[in-house]
Protein backbone atom coordinates (compact mmCIF):
# COMPACT_ATOMS: atom_id res chain seq x y z
CA UNK A 1 0.00 0.00 0.00
CA UNK A 2 1.34 3.23 -1.11
CA UNK A 3 1.22 5.38 1.87
CA UNK A 4 2.15 8.64 0.41
CA UNK A 5 -0.63 8.38 -2.31
CA UNK A 6 -3.07 7.20 0.56
CA UNK A 7 -2.21 10.80 2.15
CA UNK A 8 -2.88 12.97 -0.05
CA UNK A 9 -6.07 10.90 -1.32
CA UNK A 10 -7.26 12.02 2.67
CA UNK A 11 -5.55 15.51 2.55
CA UNK A 12 -6.58 16.67 -0.92
CA UNK A 13 -9.98 19.05 0.07
CA UNK A 14 -9.88 20.34 3.57
CA UNK A 15 -7.59 21.99 5.63
CA UNK A 16 -7.12 20.00 8.66
CA UNK A 17 -6.48 15.69 8.81
CA UNK A 18 -5.71 13.61 11.56
CA UNK A 19 -4.37 10.26 10.54
CA UNK A 20 -3.03 6.85 11.76
CA UNK A 21 -0.30 4.16 9.80
CA UNK A 22 -0.44 0.76 11.08
CA UNK A 23 1.96 -1.62 10.07
CA UNK A 24 2.04 -5.52 11.33
CA UNK A 25 5.29 -7.47 9.95
CA UNK A 26 6.44 -11.02 10.13
CA UNK A 27 10.00 -11.71 9.81
CA UNK A 28 11.03 -8.50 8.37
CA UNK A 29 14.40 -7.26 9.79
CA UNK A 30 15.15 -4.09 11.44
CA UNK A 31 11.13 -3.75 11.68
CA UNK A 32 9.19 -3.38 14.90
CA UNK A 33 6.77 -6.75 14.67
CA UNK A 34 3.83 -3.94 15.30
CA UNK A 35 4.16 0.13 15.33
CA UNK A 36 1.63 3.06 14.79
CA UNK A 37 2.26 6.43 13.47
CA UNK A 38 -0.20 9.34 14.57
CA UNK A 39 -0.14 12.74 12.20
CA UNK A 40 -1.95 15.79 12.28
CA UNK A 41 -1.59 17.79 9.47
CA UNK A 42 1.19 15.97 8.18
CA UNK A 43 3.10 16.35 11.46
CA UNK A 44 3.53 13.24 13.82
CA UNK A 45 2.57 13.44 17.33
CA UNK A 46 2.86 10.02 18.14
CA UNK A 47 4.68 6.73 18.16
CA UNK A 48 4.21 3.17 19.23
CA UNK A 49 5.44 -0.21 19.20
CA UNK A 50 4.44 -3.07 20.96
CA UNK A 51 7.43 -4.97 20.39
CA UNK A 52 9.23 -2.39 22.68
CA UNK A 53 6.42 -1.49 25.00
CA UNK A 54 6.79 2.33 23.60
CA UNK A 55 4.14 4.76 23.71
CA UNK A 56 5.47 8.11 22.97
CA UNK A 57 3.97 11.47 22.22
CA UNK A 58 6.46 13.76 19.48
CA UNK A 59 5.21 17.19 20.43
CA UNK A 60 4.88 18.80 23.65
CA UNK A 61 1.59 20.12 22.92
CA UNK A 62 -0.24 16.23 22.71
CA UNK A 63 1.02 15.53 26.56
CA UNK A 64 -1.47 18.87 27.35
CA UNK A 65 -4.36 16.65 25.19
CA UNK A 66 -3.83 13.78 26.90
CA UNK A 67 -3.18 15.08 30.41
CA UNK A 68 -7.00 16.43 29.96
CA UNK A 69 -8.40 13.60 28.49
CA UNK A 70 -7.56 9.75 30.60
CA UNK A 71 -10.10 8.12 28.34
CA UNK A 72 -8.70 9.17 24.91
CA UNK A 73 -4.80 8.03 26.46
CA UNK A 74 -6.70 4.87 27.84
CA UNK A 75 -7.29 4.32 24.45
CA UNK A 76 -4.22 4.80 22.83
CA UNK A 77 -2.73 2.24 25.13
CA UNK A 78 -4.78 -0.53 24.97
CA UNK A 79 -5.01 -0.27 21.00
CA UNK A 80 -1.27 -0.35 20.96
CA UNK A 81 -0.55 -2.98 23.22
CA UNK A 82 -3.30 -5.06 23.34
CA UNK A 83 -5.81 -5.10 20.93
CA UNK A 84 -4.09 -3.75 17.44
CA UNK A 85 -1.21 -6.29 17.68
CA UNK A 86 -3.42 -9.16 18.05
CA UNK A 87 -6.28 -8.76 15.41
CA UNK A 88 -3.61 -7.63 12.58
CA UNK A 89 -1.56 -11.02 13.90
CA UNK A 90 -4.59 -12.94 12.91
CA UNK A 91 -5.42 -10.80 10.13
CA UNK A 92 -2.01 -11.28 8.40
CA UNK A 93 -2.26 -15.52 8.97
CA UNK A 94 -5.90 -15.56 7.62
CA UNK A 95 -4.73 -13.89 4.32
CA UNK A 96 -2.12 -15.78 3.52
CA UNK A 97 -4.79 -18.50 3.81
CA UNK A 98 -7.52 -16.97 1.34
CA UNK A 99 -4.58 -15.88 -0.98
CA UNK A 100 -2.61 -18.93 -0.80
CA UNK A 101 0.79 -17.45 -0.46
CA UNK A 102 3.97 -19.36 1.30
CA UNK A 103 5.95 -16.03 2.03
CA UNK A 104 7.81 -15.74 5.23
CA UNK A 105 7.85 -12.03 5.12
CA UNK A 106 4.56 -10.50 5.25
CA UNK A 107 3.58 -6.89 5.85
CA UNK A 108 0.44 -5.91 6.56
CA UNK A 109 -0.65 -2.08 6.19
CA UNK A 110 -3.56 0.30 7.55
CA UNK A 111 -4.51 3.85 7.13
CA UNK A 112 -7.30 5.66 8.71
CA UNK A 113 -8.18 9.21 9.37
CA UNK A 114 -10.68 11.63 8.90
CA UNK A 115 -10.47 15.58 7.73
CA UNK A 116 -12.72 18.52 8.69
CA UNK A 117 -13.23 21.72 6.61
CA UNK A 118 -13.34 24.44 9.20
CA UNK A 119 -15.13 26.50 6.86
CA UNK A 120 -18.05 24.59 5.89
CA UNK A 121 -17.87 21.79 9.02
CA UNK A 122 -17.80 19.06 6.55
CA UNK A 123 -16.35 15.60 7.45
CA UNK A 124 -14.61 13.07 5.48
CA UNK A 125 -12.55 9.68 6.43
CA UNK A 126 -10.66 7.09 5.30
CA UNK A 127 -9.98 3.62 5.89
CA UNK A 128 -7.76 1.29 3.84
CA UNK A 129 -5.80 -1.91 3.88
CA UNK A 130 -3.29 -3.35 2.04
CA UNK A 131 -0.82 -6.67 2.46
CA UNK A 132 2.71 -6.66 1.02
CA UNK A 133 2.22 -3.05 -1.15
CA UNK A 134 -0.60 -4.25 -2.63
CA UNK A 135 -4.65 -2.40 -1.78
CA UNK A 136 -6.63 -5.04 -0.25
CA UNK A 137 -10.01 -3.31 0.80
CA UNK A 138 -11.15 0.02 1.87
CA UNK A 139 -14.22 1.74 4.05
CA UNK A 140 -16.64 4.08 1.62
CA UNK A 141 -18.05 6.23 4.06
CA UNK A 142 -20.82 7.36 2.27
CA UNK A 143 -22.17 4.34 1.61
CA UNK A 144 -21.00 2.62 5.00
CA UNK A 145 -19.42 -0.34 3.08
CA UNK A 146 -16.13 -1.98 2.62
CA UNK A 147 -15.10 -2.27 -0.87
CA UNK A 148 -13.32 -5.17 -2.06
CA UNK A 149 -9.42 -4.12 -4.19
CA UNK A 150 -8.43 -7.47 -5.31
CA UNK A 151 -10.56 -10.42 -5.70
CA UNK A 152 -9.07 -12.57 -3.23
CA UNK A 153 -10.93 -9.81 -0.58
CA UNK A 154 -14.32 -10.57 -1.86
CA UNK A 155 -14.84 -12.59 0.93
CA UNK A 156 -13.85 -10.34 3.31
CA UNK A 157 -16.01 -7.85 1.92
CA UNK A 158 -19.29 -9.59 2.18
CA UNK A 159 -18.04 -10.84 5.78
CA UNK A 160 -17.60 -7.46 7.00
CA UNK A 161 -20.96 -5.57 5.55
CA UNK A 162 -23.21 -8.41 7.06
CA UNK A 163 -21.80 -7.47 10.29
CA UNK A 164 -22.42 -3.76 10.07
CA UNK A 165 -19.94 -1.02 10.41
CA UNK A 166 -21.40 1.41 12.39
CA UNK A 167 -18.48 1.53 14.55
CA UNK A 168 -16.16 2.68 11.63
CA UNK A 169 -18.86 5.17 10.68
CA UNK A 170 -18.68 6.64 14.50
CA UNK A 171 -14.98 6.51 14.33
CA UNK A 172 -14.88 9.02 11.41
CA UNK A 173 -17.52 11.06 11.86
CA UNK A 174 -17.61 11.41 15.33
CA UNK A 175 -14.22 10.25 17.59
CA UNK A 176 -11.62 11.13 14.63
CA UNK A 177 -13.02 14.83 14.50
CA UNK A 178 -13.31 15.64 18.11
CA UNK A 179 -9.71 14.12 18.41
CA UNK A 180 -8.22 16.43 15.86
CA UNK A 181 -10.31 19.58 17.07
CA UNK A 182 -8.50 19.21 20.88
CA UNK A 183 -5.34 18.62 19.13
CA UNK A 184 -5.47 21.66 17.09
CA UNK A 185 -6.62 24.01 19.72
CA UNK A 186 -4.19 22.85 22.40
CA UNK A 187 -1.14 22.62 19.09
CA UNK A 188 -2.18 25.62 17.20
CA UNK A 189 0.89 27.59 17.71
CA UNK A 190 3.16 24.97 15.24
CA UNK A 191 -0.27 23.52 13.95
CA UNK A 192 -2.02 26.46 12.49
CA UNK A 193 1.09 28.54 11.90
CA UNK A 194 2.50 30.13 8.53
CA UNK A 195 6.00 30.39 7.27
CA UNK A 196 6.14 32.25 3.42
CA UNK A 197 9.17 30.25 1.60
CA UNK A 198 12.17 31.28 -0.42
CA UNK A 199 11.97 31.50 -3.95
CA UNK A 200 14.65 31.00 -6.69
CA UNK A 201 15.05 30.75 -10.29
CA UNK A 202 16.81 28.18 -11.79
CA UNK A 203 18.34 27.36 -15.68
CA UNK A 204 20.40 24.86 -16.29
CA UNK A 205 20.81 24.36 -19.75
CA UNK A 206 19.17 26.98 -22.76
CA UNK A 207 17.13 23.21 -23.86
CA UNK A 208 15.56 22.84 -19.82
CA UNK A 209 12.82 24.72 -18.73
CA UNK A 210 13.02 27.65 -15.73
CA UNK A 211 12.34 26.12 -12.73
CA UNK A 212 10.81 28.26 -10.23
CA UNK A 213 11.86 26.81 -6.99
CA UNK A 214 9.84 27.34 -3.22
CA UNK A 215 11.11 26.04 -0.46
CA UNK A 216 11.40 26.28 3.67
CA UNK A 217 7.12 26.92 3.74
CA UNK A 218 4.55 25.85 5.96
CA UNK A 219 1.87 24.28 6.01
CA UNK A 220 1.91 22.15 3.11
CA UNK A 221 -1.15 23.27 1.29
CA UNK A 222 0.46 25.52 -1.21
CA UNK A 223 0.00 26.59 -4.57
CA UNK A 224 2.30 27.58 -7.15
CA UNK A 225 1.76 28.16 -10.96
CA UNK A 226 3.02 30.76 -14.15
CA UNK A 227 1.35 33.63 -15.53
CA UNK A 228 1.72 35.62 -18.69
CA UNK A 229 0.43 39.30 -19.03
CA UNK A 230 -1.40 38.06 -15.09
CA UNK A 231 -3.44 35.26 -16.71
CA UNK A 232 -2.49 31.77 -15.49
CA UNK A 233 -1.20 29.43 -18.28
CA UNK A 234 -0.53 25.75 -18.13
CA UNK A 235 0.64 25.14 -21.85
CA UNK A 236 4.60 24.66 -21.67
CA UNK A 237 4.37 24.33 -17.51
CA UNK A 238 5.57 21.33 -15.76
CA UNK A 239 4.57 21.30 -12.02
CA UNK A 240 5.99 19.07 -9.16
CA UNK A 241 5.04 17.55 -6.21
CA UNK A 242 4.77 19.08 -2.39
CA UNK A 243 8.11 17.44 -0.86
CA UNK A 244 8.86 17.60 2.70
CA UNK A 245 12.16 19.27 4.00
CA UNK A 246 13.90 17.67 7.07
CA UNK A 247 12.93 20.70 9.41
CA UNK A 248 9.24 19.99 9.21
CA UNK A 249 8.47 22.67 6.08
CA UNK A 250 8.21 21.97 2.30
CA UNK A 251 9.44 22.63 -0.76
CA UNK A 252 7.89 22.40 -4.64
CA UNK A 253 8.99 23.50 -8.07
CA UNK A 254 6.57 24.29 -11.27
CA UNK A 255 8.99 24.64 -14.48
CA UNK A 256 8.03 26.72 -17.54
CA UNK A 257 9.71 25.91 -20.98
CA UNK A 258 10.60 28.92 -22.46
CA UNK A 259 12.16 27.82 -25.96
CA UNK A 260 9.85 29.67 -27.73
CA UNK A 261 9.81 32.71 -25.33
CA UNK A 262 11.87 35.69 -26.96
CA UNK A 263 14.22 37.81 -24.90
CA UNK A 264 11.55 40.78 -25.06
CA UNK A 265 8.61 38.79 -24.06
CA UNK A 266 10.65 37.27 -20.12
CA UNK A 267 9.61 40.20 -18.34
CA UNK A 268 5.43 39.61 -19.20
CA UNK A 269 6.10 36.02 -17.12
CA UNK A 270 5.71 35.48 -13.61
CA UNK A 271 5.18 32.71 -10.97
CA UNK A 272 3.12 33.09 -8.17
CA UNK A 273 3.34 31.28 -5.00
CA UNK A 274 0.55 31.15 -2.56
CA UNK A 275 -1.39 29.59 0.47
CA UNK A 276 -5.06 29.21 0.28
CA UNK A 277 -5.69 32.61 -0.08
CA UNK A 278 -4.53 35.18 -2.38
CA UNK A 279 -3.14 37.72 0.08
CA UNK A 280 -0.17 35.59 0.59
CA UNK A 281 1.07 35.62 -2.51
CA UNK A 282 5.00 35.92 -3.62
CA UNK A 283 5.38 36.97 -7.08
CA UNK A 284 9.04 36.44 -8.79
CA UNK A 285 9.52 38.00 -12.39
CA UNK A 286 11.12 35.94 -14.93
CA UNK A 287 14.23 37.90 -15.76
CA UNK A 288 17.79 37.45 -16.84
CA UNK A 289 19.55 36.82 -14.15
CA UNK A 290 18.61 33.47 -14.30
CA UNK A 291 20.62 33.36 -17.95
CA UNK A 292 21.98 29.96 -18.36
CA UNK A 293 25.40 31.85 -20.25
CA UNK A 294 26.04 33.88 -17.18
CA UNK A 295 25.74 31.11 -14.55
CA UNK A 296 28.06 29.31 -17.63
CA UNK A 297 30.79 32.09 -17.56
CA UNK A 298 31.18 32.11 -13.51
CA UNK A 299 31.53 28.33 -13.68
CA UNK A 300 34.31 28.62 -16.25
CA UNK A 301 36.12 31.09 -13.96
CA UNK A 302 36.00 29.00 -11.21
CA UNK A 303 37.24 26.16 -13.11
CA UNK A 304 40.22 28.12 -14.44
CA UNK A 305 41.28 30.00 -11.28
CA UNK A 306 41.15 26.39 -9.60
CA UNK A 307 43.30 24.53 -12.38
CA UNK A 308 45.91 27.79 -12.04
CA UNK A 309 46.02 27.48 -8.40
CA UNK A 310 46.71 23.85 -8.69
CA UNK A 311 49.23 24.27 -11.76
CA UNK A 312 51.28 27.32 -9.30
CA UNK A 313 51.24 24.87 -6.47
CA UNK A 314 53.04 22.05 -8.01
CA UNK A 315 55.53 24.82 -9.87
CA UNK A 316 56.06 25.79 -6.61
CA UNK A 317 56.38 22.45 -5.05
CA UNK A 318 58.76 20.96 -7.79
CA UNK A 319 60.91 23.94 -7.73
CA UNK A 320 61.60 23.65 -3.62
CA UNK A 321 62.23 19.64 -4.20
CA UNK A 322 65.40 20.83 -6.94
CA UNK A 323 66.30 23.74 -4.70
CA UNK A 324 66.82 21.41 -1.54
CA UNK A 325 68.24 18.50 -3.83
CA UNK A 326 71.03 20.51 -5.20
CA UNK A 327 72.00 23.00 -1.84
CA UNK A 328 71.89 19.13 -0.25
CA UNK A 329 74.65 18.05 -2.93
CA UNK A 330 76.47 20.44 -2.73
CA UNK A 331 77.32 20.73 0.87
CA UNK A 332 77.05 16.85 1.28
CA UNK A 333 80.26 14.09 -0.78
CA UNK A 334 78.46 11.30 -1.88
CA UNK A 335 79.13 8.38 0.29
CA UNK A 336 81.62 5.71 -0.73
CA UNK A 337 80.54 1.98 -1.24
CA UNK A 338 82.94 1.50 2.25
CA UNK A 339 80.52 4.26 4.25
CA UNK A 340 77.74 2.79 3.10
CA UNK A 341 78.27 -0.95 4.08
CA UNK A 342 79.45 0.36 7.63
CA UNK A 343 76.00 2.44 8.52
CA UNK A 344 74.40 -0.75 7.02
CA UNK A 345 76.22 -2.52 9.36
CA UNK A 346 76.65 -0.77 12.80
CA UNK A 347 72.89 1.15 11.99
CA UNK A 348 73.35 3.08 15.86
CA UNK A 349 76.76 4.59 15.66
CA UNK A 350 77.14 7.74 12.86
CA UNK A 351 80.79 8.34 11.20
CA UNK A 352 81.78 12.12 11.68
CA UNK A 353 80.73 12.78 7.83
CA UNK A 354 77.30 11.41 8.02
CA UNK A 355 76.61 13.93 11.14
CA UNK A 356 77.02 16.81 8.99
CA UNK A 357 74.53 15.63 6.72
Amino acid sequence: MDLAQLCCHIASAVKHSLVYFITESSEVRNIPEFMAVAEVKRTEFGYCDSSKKILETRQDWVQKTLYNDKAQLDSYNELCFAILPYVFRKWISKWQQLASQSEVVNTLQMMEGCEWDENTGEVNGVIQYGYNAENLLEFDLKTMKWIALKPEADIIEQDWNANGNSAETIFLTQTCPDWLKKYLKNGNSTLLRKVLPSIFLLWKTPSSPVSCHATGFYPQRALMFWRKDGVEIHEGVDPGEILPNNDGTFQMSVGLNVSSVTPEEWKRYECVFQFSNAEDSIITNLNKTVNWRKNRIRHDQKILIIAAAVVLVVIIVAVTVIAIHKMKEGRCPSSSPHNTIELSERPHRQTEESTQC
